[in-house]
């Protein structure tokens, strides 16, 4: 009973420590390597760490403040469109704060934590960074400069941004929102899913070259009320039909794929433009016309 007791915690400490491994601080292990850089060799990483030099303009440190921001693919779900994000999109502070963030990565990839536009004299290349390579806890402390500016904050690895991870620090009042912030500002290009009209017709007509489509046309044909006008109505609806099976496979090929909305939107476009050129044809004979009115009119 002993031997199986013991056995049991040594397996539990050992499981302990397994599931502990899978959670990792950087915090007790990053390496100065001057100028703010620090960094270990299991990938964490923070680069513009200023925890002492007060940005001109800032007499003294105003507070002191500590955020937790997660990171990770379920922080994203609701946001629609979107694969990353950070729990907080947008944060505010007093001018001068002595700011501590504790980033935690919650996903088995690369997440960062960066902010831009900070003055270069003091931060390397106007930027404060913090990175987790896996699922891990990583902290650094900057110094917020002085006045109402609004920063921008997101993932820097490829496509991250673009895949929702962004945010906005406002210092102050802040200068304004930044566009596309995930659930606060709309998207400078918004996402559009839906193919346009020429992308259409052009996907139907490739699709009609390897599945050509057989489109059946019924032409209504309205009653004769005049006899003496048979053979004209005969021949109208004779030449009607003909242009139809004509026309039919190549608008069977032109419209394959679009509902009821885009056909009828196709054929307003279509006769808006016609309109158009029409309109610059009557413009352009109206004008040469006048240039040429002495030729055209007899003379007196």
């Amino acid at each position: 009973m002993v031997k199986l007791l013991s056995a049991g915690i040594l397996i539990a400490l050992f499981s302990g420590s397994l599931m502990a491994l899978e959670y990792e601080e950087h915090d007790g292990m990053l390496m100065d390597h001057g100028d703010g850089h620090l960094m270990d060799m299991a990938g964490g990483m923070v680069m513009g760490q200023n925890a002492d030099t007060l940005p001109g303009g800032c007499d003294s440190i105003s507070e002191k403040k500590e955020i937790t921001v997660h990171a990770g693919h379920k922080y994203a779900e609701k946001f629609p469109g979107r694969m990353f994000a950070f729990d907080t999109q947008e944060f505010n502070f007093k001018p001068c704060t002595k700011l501590t963030v504790h980033f935690v990565n919650e996903d088995n990839i690369r997440h960062q934590w960066m902010m831009h536009g900070l003055p270069k004299y003091l931060y390397p290349k106007g930027m404060f960074h913090i990175e987790a390579s896996g699922p891990s806890k990583i902290s650094g402390t900057l110094i917020l400069p002085p006045g109402d500016k609004t920063y921008l904050v997101h993932c820097d690895i490829a496509q991250h941004m673009e895949k929702g991870m962004k945010a906005q620090l406002k210092v102050g009042k802040g200068d304004g929102d930044l566009p596309s912030i995930p659930g606060l500002t709309a998207p400078v290009i918004a996402d559009d899913y839906k193919a346009t009209l020429p992308e259409l017709a052009t996907k139907a007509a490739a699709d009609a070259l390897i599945e050509p489509v057989v489109v059946a046309t019924a032409v209504a044909v309205p009653a004769p009320t005049v006899k003496q006008d048979d053979s004209i109505i005969s021949g109208v609806t004779v030449i009607g039909l003909a242009l139809g099976l004509l026309v039919a496979p190549f608008l069977g090929r032109k419209f394959k794929g679009m509902s009821a909305a885009e056909v009828v939107a196709y054929v307003l476009d279509l006769v808006r433009a016609s309109f158009e050129m029409a309109k610059a044809l009557i413009s352009r004979l109206i004008r040469w016309a006048v240039a040429n009115k002495n030729k055209i009119l007899p003379e007196k």
